[in-house]
Protein backbone atom coordinates (compact mmCIF):
# COMPACT_ATOMS: atom_id res chain seq x y z
CA UNK A 1 0.00 0.00 0.00
CA UNK A 2 2.92 2.25 0.93
CA UNK A 3 4.17 1.76 -2.62
CA UNK A 4 1.26 2.77 -4.51
CA UNK A 5 -0.63 6.63 -4.99
CA UNK A 6 -3.53 7.96 -3.24
CA UNK A 7 -5.37 9.15 -6.03
CA UNK A 8 -8.39 11.96 -6.35
CA UNK A 9 -10.55 12.74 -8.33
CA UNK A 10 -11.04 16.43 -9.16
CA UNK A 11 -8.33 19.25 -9.04
CA UNK A 12 -10.69 21.79 -7.69
CA UNK A 13 -9.29 23.21 -4.30
CA UNK A 14 -10.51 20.54 -1.95
CA UNK A 15 -9.11 18.02 -4.28
CA UNK A 16 -6.00 19.88 -4.41
CA UNK A 17 -5.51 20.89 -0.57
CA UNK A 18 -6.19 17.22 0.38
CA UNK A 19 -2.94 16.15 -2.50
CA UNK A 20 -1.01 19.03 -0.84
CA UNK A 21 -1.52 17.71 2.70
CA UNK A 22 -0.90 14.28 1.83
CA UNK A 23 2.11 14.77 -0.50
CA UNK A 24 3.46 17.35 2.52
CA UNK A 25 3.47 13.90 4.61
CA UNK A 26 5.44 12.24 2.02
CA UNK A 27 2.71 10.32 0.36
CA UNK A 28 2.98 9.84 -3.61
CA UNK A 29 -0.51 11.95 -5.12
CA UNK A 30 -1.73 11.69 -8.26
CA UNK A 31 -4.72 14.30 -9.49
CA UNK A 32 -7.07 13.35 -12.02
CA UNK A 33 -8.54 16.50 -13.51
CA UNK A 34 -11.02 16.81 -16.18
CA UNK A 35 -9.74 20.68 -17.42
CA UNK A 36 -7.11 21.36 -19.27
CA UNK A 37 -6.28 24.06 -16.63
CA UNK A 38 -7.23 25.18 -13.21
CA UNK A 39 -10.68 26.50 -13.61
CA UNK A 40 -10.70 30.58 -13.51
CA UNK A 41 -14.83 29.75 -12.08
CA UNK A 42 -16.27 32.56 -10.32
CA UNK A 43 -18.10 30.65 -7.08
CA UNK A 44 -16.90 30.65 -3.70
CA UNK A 45 -14.89 33.66 -2.42
CA UNK A 46 -15.12 33.36 1.47
CA UNK A 47 -12.67 31.77 3.49
CA UNK A 48 -13.37 31.71 7.72
CA UNK A 49 -11.09 31.83 10.31
CA UNK A 50 -10.74 28.06 10.42
CA UNK A 51 -9.84 27.75 6.93
CA UNK A 52 -7.44 29.85 7.13
CA UNK A 53 -5.65 28.80 9.93
CA UNK A 54 -5.42 25.06 7.96
CA UNK A 55 -4.47 26.63 4.95
CA UNK A 56 -1.52 28.71 7.22
CA UNK A 57 -0.57 25.06 8.35
CA UNK A 58 -0.01 24.08 4.57
CA UNK A 59 2.56 27.00 3.79
CA UNK A 60 -0.16 28.72 1.93
CA UNK A 61 -1.71 31.69 4.78
CA UNK A 62 0.86 34.47 3.99
CA UNK A 63 -0.02 34.02 -0.35
CA UNK A 64 -3.30 33.90 0.31
CA UNK A 65 -3.98 36.45 2.79
CA UNK A 66 -1.41 38.78 0.60
CA UNK A 67 -4.45 38.38 -2.61
CA UNK A 68 -7.57 38.47 -0.04
CA UNK A 69 -9.34 41.19 1.73
CA UNK A 70 -9.89 40.91 5.58
CA UNK A 71 -14.00 41.60 6.13
CA UNK A 72 -14.32 41.90 9.80
CA UNK A 73 -17.70 43.21 10.21
CA UNK A 74 -20.50 42.27 8.18
CA UNK A 75 -23.90 43.16 8.21
CA UNK A 76 -27.99 42.21 8.00
CA UNK A 77 -30.00 44.56 6.49
CA UNK A 78 -33.94 44.75 5.93
CA UNK A 79 -34.52 46.44 2.48
CA UNK A 80 -37.07 49.14 3.65
CA UNK A 81 -35.45 49.50 7.40
CA UNK A 82 -31.75 49.25 6.73
CA UNK A 83 -29.09 47.90 9.06
CA UNK A 84 -30.45 45.14 11.57
CA UNK A 85 -27.25 43.76 13.16
CA UNK A 86 -23.49 44.44 12.50
CA UNK A 87 -21.51 41.74 13.67
CA UNK A 88 -17.64 42.11 14.57
CA UNK A 89 -15.38 39.45 13.93
CA UNK A 90 -12.98 41.05 16.06
CA UNK A 91 -14.89 39.43 19.00
CA UNK A 92 -13.08 36.52 18.26
CA UNK A 93 -9.44 37.83 18.20
CA UNK A 94 -8.82 35.39 21.38
CA UNK A 95 -10.02 32.41 19.54
CA UNK A 96 -8.37 32.80 16.20
CA UNK A 97 -5.07 34.74 14.60
CA UNK A 98 -7.69 35.66 11.86
CA UNK A 99 -10.63 37.05 13.46
CA UNK A 100 -12.36 38.29 9.88
CA UNK A 101 -13.57 37.14 6.65
CA UNK A 102 -11.19 36.77 4.19
CA UNK A 103 -12.54 37.20 0.71
CA UNK A 104 -10.67 35.81 -1.73
CA UNK A 105 -11.69 34.51 -5.54
CA UNK A 106 -11.40 30.19 -5.12
CA UNK A 107 -9.51 29.95 -7.86
CA UNK A 108 -6.60 32.00 -6.69
CA UNK A 109 -6.23 29.53 -3.65
CA UNK A 110 -6.39 27.06 -6.32
CA UNK A 111 -3.20 28.61 -8.54
CA UNK A 112 -1.71 28.60 -5.28
CA UNK A 113 -1.90 25.00 -4.09
CA UNK A 114 -0.70 24.14 -8.23
CA UNK A 115 2.11 26.06 -7.74
CA UNK A 116 2.65 24.51 -4.35
CA UNK A 117 2.07 20.71 -5.67
CA UNK A 118 4.70 21.78 -8.65
CA UNK A 119 7.58 21.64 -6.80
CA UNK A 120 6.62 18.45 -5.08
CA UNK A 121 8.44 15.53 -6.30
CA UNK A 122 5.68 12.84 -4.85
CA UNK A 123 3.04 15.02 -6.19
CA UNK A 124 1.56 14.83 -9.96
CA UNK A 125 -1.51 16.66 -11.54
CA UNK A 126 -3.16 15.21 -15.06
CA UNK A 127 -5.07 17.98 -16.71
CA UNK A 128 -7.54 16.59 -19.18
CA UNK A 129 -7.76 13.52 -17.80
CA UNK A 130 -11.27 12.31 -15.88
CA UNK A 131 -11.51 9.81 -13.91
CA UNK A 132 -14.18 6.80 -14.93
CA UNK A 133 -14.40 4.58 -11.99
CA UNK A 134 -12.61 2.38 -10.20
CA UNK A 135 -12.71 -1.38 -8.70
CA UNK A 136 -11.75 -2.24 -5.32
CA UNK A 137 -9.43 -5.55 -4.55
CA UNK A 138 -7.70 -6.25 -1.07
CA UNK A 139 -4.57 -5.09 -2.11
CA UNK A 140 -6.08 -1.62 -3.08
CA UNK A 141 -8.08 -0.02 -6.09
CA UNK A 142 -7.78 0.42 -9.98
CA UNK A 143 -8.56 3.84 -11.03
CA UNK A 144 -9.46 3.96 -14.74
CA UNK A 145 -9.44 7.71 -16.70
CA UNK A 146 -10.17 8.97 -19.84
CA UNK A 147 -7.25 11.03 -21.22
CA UNK A 148 -6.13 12.53 -24.52
CA UNK A 149 -4.18 9.08 -25.47
CA UNK A 150 -7.25 7.49 -24.25
CA UNK A 151 -8.61 5.23 -21.62
CA UNK A 152 -6.19 3.78 -19.34
CA UNK A 153 -6.03 2.84 -15.51
CA UNK A 154 -3.69 3.00 -12.80
CA UNK A 155 -3.18 1.15 -9.09
CA UNK A 156 -3.78 3.57 -6.18
CA UNK A 157 -3.94 3.05 -2.25
CA UNK A 158 -7.07 4.86 -2.58
CA UNK A 159 -9.07 6.89 -4.17
CA UNK A 160 -10.78 10.32 -3.40
CA UNK A 161 -13.85 11.76 -4.70
CA UNK A 162 -13.57 15.49 -5.12
CA UNK A 163 -15.12 15.68 -8.03
CA UNK A 164 -17.99 18.04 -7.31
CA UNK A 165 -21.78 17.38 -7.15
CA UNK A 166 -21.84 14.66 -9.92
CA UNK A 167 -19.02 12.89 -8.68
CA UNK A 168 -18.13 10.03 -10.70
CA UNK A 169 -16.44 8.17 -7.43
CA UNK A 170 -19.70 8.72 -5.34
CA UNK A 171 -21.73 6.84 -8.18
CA UNK A 172 -19.34 4.17 -8.50
CA UNK A 173 -19.48 3.94 -4.68
CA UNK A 174 -23.63 3.44 -5.13
CA UNK A 175 -24.10 5.67 -2.61
CA UNK A 176 -27.11 8.40 -2.35
CA UNK A 177 -26.96 11.99 -2.59
CA UNK A 178 -29.71 12.80 0.33
CA UNK A 179 -31.31 16.19 -0.01
CA UNK A 180 -33.10 18.24 -2.17
CA UNK A 181 -33.31 21.31 -4.55
CA UNK A 182 -34.65 24.62 -4.23
CA UNK A 183 -37.21 25.60 -7.05
CA UNK A 184 -35.61 29.15 -7.30
CA UNK A 185 -31.86 29.45 -9.22
CA UNK A 186 -29.48 31.85 -8.16
CA UNK A 187 -28.34 35.11 -10.08
CA UNK A 188 -25.06 36.06 -9.52
CA UNK A 189 -23.43 38.98 -10.66
CA UNK A 190 -20.91 41.26 -10.43
CA UNK A 191 -20.00 45.27 -10.54
CA UNK A 192 -17.31 47.94 -9.76
CA UNK A 193 -19.29 50.15 -8.17
CA UNK A 194 -18.10 50.65 -4.58
CA UNK A 195 -21.30 49.88 -2.11
CA UNK A 196 -19.02 51.17 0.64
CA UNK A 197 -20.32 54.48 -0.52
CA UNK A 198 -23.74 53.35 0.80
CA UNK A 199 -22.93 51.79 4.14
CA UNK A 200 -22.03 48.56 3.23
CA UNK A 201 -19.69 46.02 4.61
CA UNK A 202 -17.95 43.62 2.49
CA UNK A 203 -20.02 41.12 3.35
CA UNK A 204 -23.67 41.78 3.82
CA UNK A 205 -27.21 40.09 3.36
CA UNK A 206 -30.79 41.85 2.52
CA UNK A 207 -33.79 40.30 4.00
CA UNK A 208 -36.93 40.92 1.83
CA UNK A 209 -40.13 38.96 1.96
CA UNK A 210 -40.27 39.04 -2.14
CA UNK A 211 -36.63 39.37 -3.32
CA UNK A 212 -33.68 39.17 -0.66
CA UNK A 213 -30.01 39.49 -1.25
CA UNK A 214 -26.13 38.77 -0.55
CA UNK A 215 -23.35 40.76 -1.34
CA UNK A 216 -19.91 39.62 -1.02
CA UNK A 217 -16.11 42.07 -1.75
CA UNK A 218 -14.09 40.33 -3.66
CA UNK A 219 -10.48 41.63 -4.69
CA UNK A 220 -10.78 40.71 -8.10
CA UNK A 221 -7.77 42.04 -10.35
CA UNK A 222 -6.78 44.34 -7.25
CA UNK A 223 -8.00 47.20 -5.24
CA UNK A 224 -10.55 48.12 -4.90
CA UNK A 225 -12.18 45.20 -5.43
CA UNK A 226 -15.84 44.08 -7.52
CA UNK A 227 -19.21 43.65 -5.35
CA UNK A 228 -20.31 40.31 -6.45
CA UNK A 229 -24.12 40.32 -5.49
CA UNK A 230 -26.53 37.17 -5.77
CA UNK A 231 -30.75 37.47 -5.82
CA UNK A 232 -33.38 34.36 -5.74
CA UNK A 233 -35.03 33.86 -9.38
CA UNK A 234 -38.56 32.34 -9.67
CA UNK A 235 -38.65 29.00 -11.52
CA UNK A 236 -40.80 30.12 -14.52
CA UNK A 237 -38.30 32.98 -15.44
CA UNK A 238 -35.77 31.78 -18.35
CA UNK A 239 -32.03 31.86 -18.09
CA UNK A 240 -31.79 33.91 -21.47
CA UNK A 241 -34.01 36.59 -19.66
CA UNK A 242 -32.29 36.64 -16.25
CA UNK A 243 -28.83 37.62 -17.87
CA UNK A 244 -30.31 40.49 -20.01
CA UNK A 245 -28.53 43.94 -19.36
CA UNK A 246 -32.60 45.36 -17.95
CA UNK A 247 -33.55 42.13 -15.71
CA UNK A 248 -29.83 42.93 -14.19
CA UNK A 249 -29.69 46.35 -14.06
CA UNK A 250 -33.66 45.61 -12.45
CA UNK A 251 -32.08 44.06 -9.80
CA UNK A 252 -29.35 46.56 -8.65
CA UNK A 253 -31.09 49.22 -8.94
CA UNK A 254 -33.69 47.96 -6.44
CA UNK A 255 -31.35 48.02 -3.49
CA UNK A 256 -29.37 50.76 -4.72
CA UNK A 257 -30.35 54.01 -6.45
CA UNK A 258 -32.53 53.53 -9.61
CA UNK A 259 -31.39 56.78 -11.25
CA UNK A 260 -28.36 55.37 -12.62
CA UNK A 261 -26.88 52.32 -14.27
CA UNK A 262 -23.99 50.00 -12.96
CA UNK A 263 -21.04 48.81 -14.45
CA UNK A 264 -21.85 44.62 -14.72
CA UNK A 265 -18.72 42.85 -15.18
CA UNK A 266 -20.15 39.15 -15.24
CA UNK A 267 -23.22 37.38 -14.81
CA UNK A 268 -24.55 34.00 -14.47
CA UNK A 269 -27.27 31.41 -13.13
CA UNK A 270 -27.25 28.58 -11.12
CA UNK A 271 -29.16 25.95 -9.50
CA UNK A 272 -29.10 25.67 -5.65
CA UNK A 273 -29.21 22.30 -3.47
CA UNK A 274 -28.93 21.05 0.27
CA UNK A 275 -27.49 17.64 -0.36
CA UNK A 276 -25.40 14.98 2.26
CA UNK A 277 -24.15 11.91 1.25
CA UNK A 278 -25.44 9.43 2.79
CA UNK A 279 -21.74 7.65 3.73
CA UNK A 280 -18.16 9.31 3.18
CA UNK A 281 -16.61 5.79 3.16
CA UNK A 282 -16.85 2.50 1.57
CA UNK A 283 -13.84 0.24 1.44
CA UNK A 284 -11.00 2.23 -0.21
CA UNK A 285 -12.97 5.30 -1.70
CA UNK A 286 -13.54 8.31 0.32
CA UNK A 287 -15.58 11.42 -0.56
CA UNK A 288 -14.40 15.33 0.15
CA UNK A 289 -16.26 18.78 -0.67
CA UNK A 290 -19.10 18.84 -3.08
CA UNK A 291 -18.78 15.28 -3.98
CA UNK A 292 -20.10 14.60 -0.29
CA UNK A 293 -22.12 17.39 0.38
CA UNK A 294 -23.51 20.50 -1.41
CA UNK A 295 -25.30 23.60 0.22
CA UNK A 296 -26.47 26.93 -1.10
CA UNK A 297 -23.84 29.51 -0.26
CA UNK A 298 -25.63 31.70 2.27
CA UNK A 299 -22.89 31.90 5.00
CA UNK A 300 -20.00 30.72 2.67
CA UNK A 301 -19.88 27.87 4.38
CA UNK A 302 -19.54 25.22 1.03
CA UNK A 303 -15.87 25.07 0.03
CA UNK A 304 -14.82 25.78 3.37
CA UNK A 305 -16.25 22.80 4.63
CA UNK A 306 -14.80 20.76 2.47
CA UNK A 307 -11.20 22.01 3.19
CA UNK A 308 -12.37 20.86 6.60
CA UNK A 309 -12.91 17.33 5.16
CA UNK A 310 -9.70 17.53 3.12
CA UNK A 311 -7.50 18.09 6.38
CA UNK A 312 -9.68 15.37 8.64
CA UNK A 313 -9.23 12.92 5.88
CA UNK A 314 -5.70 13.01 5.11
CA UNK A 315 -4.64 13.33 8.75
CA UNK A 316 -6.35 9.92 9.10
CA UNK A 317 -5.32 8.80 6.08
CA UNK A 318 -1.58 8.98 6.32
CA UNK A 319 -2.12 7.12 9.46
CA UNK A 320 -3.74 4.44 7.64
CA UNK A 321 -1.13 4.37 5.42
CA UNK A 322 2.60 5.23 7.59
CA UNK A 323 1.68 3.73 10.48
CA UNK A 324 -0.44 0.93 9.88
CA UNK A 325 -2.88 2.59 11.99
CA UNK A 326 -6.62 1.15 11.40
CA UNK A 327 -9.17 1.64 8.67
CA UNK A 328 -11.39 2.61 11.56
CA UNK A 329 -9.87 5.69 11.74
CA UNK A 330 -11.63 6.06 7.77
CA UNK A 331 -15.39 5.37 9.80
CA UNK A 332 -14.36 8.51 12.22
CA UNK A 333 -13.77 10.32 9.34
CA UNK A 334 -17.27 9.30 8.04
CA UNK A 335 -18.81 9.98 11.01
CA UNK A 336 -17.27 13.61 12.12
CA UNK A 337 -17.58 15.47 8.77
CA UNK A 338 -21.18 13.78 7.77
CA UNK A 339 -22.40 14.87 10.77
CA UNK A 340 -20.64 18.04 11.10
CA UNK A 341 -22.28 18.79 7.91
CA UNK A 342 -25.52 17.67 8.80
CA UNK A 343 -25.64 19.33 11.77
CA UNK A 344 -24.19 22.55 11.08
CA UNK A 345 -23.67 23.46 7.55
CA UNK A 346 -27.00 22.42 6.00
CA UNK A 347 -28.71 23.67 9.41
CA UNK A 348 -27.37 27.09 9.00
CA UNK A 349 -27.41 27.64 5.32
CA UNK A 350 -30.84 26.54 5.13
CA UNK A 351 -32.27 28.59 8.03
CA UNK A 352 -30.13 31.90 6.84
CA UNK A 353 -32.01 31.45 3.65
CA UNK A 354 -35.31 31.27 5.24
CA UNK A 355 -34.72 34.28 7.14
CA UNK A 356 -33.33 36.06 4.35
CA UNK A 357 -36.74 35.17 2.46
CA UNK A 358 -39.36 34.60 5.52
CA UNK A 359 -43.25 36.21 4.20
CA UNK A 360 -44.56 35.97 7.44
CA UNK A 361 -44.24 39.61 9.15
CA UNK A 362 -44.90 38.16 13.13
CA UNK A 363 -42.10 35.45 12.16
CA UNK A 364 -40.22 37.89 10.05
CA UNK A 365 -40.52 40.56 13.15
CA UNK A 366 -39.80 38.22 15.78
CA UNK A 367 -36.33 36.95 13.99
CA UNK A 368 -34.82 40.10 13.12
CA UNK A 369 -35.46 41.92 16.10
CA UNK A 370 -33.81 38.58 17.68
CA UNK A 371 -30.49 39.95 15.61
CA UNK A 372 -30.91 43.28 16.68
CA UNK A 373 -30.56 41.78 20.47
CA UNK A 374 -27.80 39.08 19.42
CA UNK A 375 -25.88 41.90 17.52
CA UNK A 376 -26.11 44.53 20.83
CA UNK A 377 -24.85 41.76 23.60
CA UNK A 378 -21.29 40.81 23.43
CA UNK A 379 -21.83 37.41 24.86
CA UNK A 380 -24.57 36.37 22.88
CA UNK A 381 -22.82 38.10 19.64
CA UNK A 382 -19.31 36.21 20.74
CA UNK A 383 -21.59 33.05 20.67
CA UNK A 384 -23.52 33.61 17.17
CA UNK A 385 -20.17 34.43 15.38
CA UNK A 386 -18.55 31.18 16.75
CA UNK A 387 -21.24 29.23 14.82
CA UNK A 388 -21.15 31.35 11.87
CA UNK A 389 -17.02 31.43 11.88
CA UNK A 390 -17.60 27.55 11.75
CA UNK A 391 -15.48 27.51 14.66
CA UNK A 392 -18.30 25.49 16.57
CA UNK A 393 -18.42 23.01 13.44
CA UNK A 394 -14.47 22.04 13.57
CA UNK A 395 -15.07 22.01 17.88
CA UNK A 396 -17.88 19.73 17.12
CA UNK A 397 -15.89 17.03 14.73
CA UNK A 398 -13.08 16.83 16.90
CA UNK A 399 -15.79 16.11 19.85
CA UNK A 400 -17.05 12.88 17.73
CA UNK A 401 -15.80 9.36 18.29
Amino acid sequence: MKGMPVVISGGGPVGLVTALSLARQGLEVCVLEAEDHIPRDLRAGTFHPPTVEMLSALGLGDALLSQGIRVRQWQIRDRKAGVVAEFDLGLLADLTPYPFRLHCEQHKLSQLLYETLGALPNARILFSHRCTGYTEDAEGVTVGYSGPDGDGEMRASFIIGADGARSIVRKTMGVEFEGFTWPERFLVFATDYDLREQGFTGNAYIADPDEWCAIFIQPHEGPPGIWRVAFPIPPEVEDNDVLTDAFVQGKIQGFLSPDREYPILYRSVYRVHQRVAKQFRIGRALLAGDAAHINNPLGGMGLNSGIHDAVNLTEKLSRVILEDASFDLLDLYDRQRRMTNVEYVQAITIRNKRLLEEKDPVIRTERLDELRGTAADPVAARTYLINSSMIASVRRAAEIV
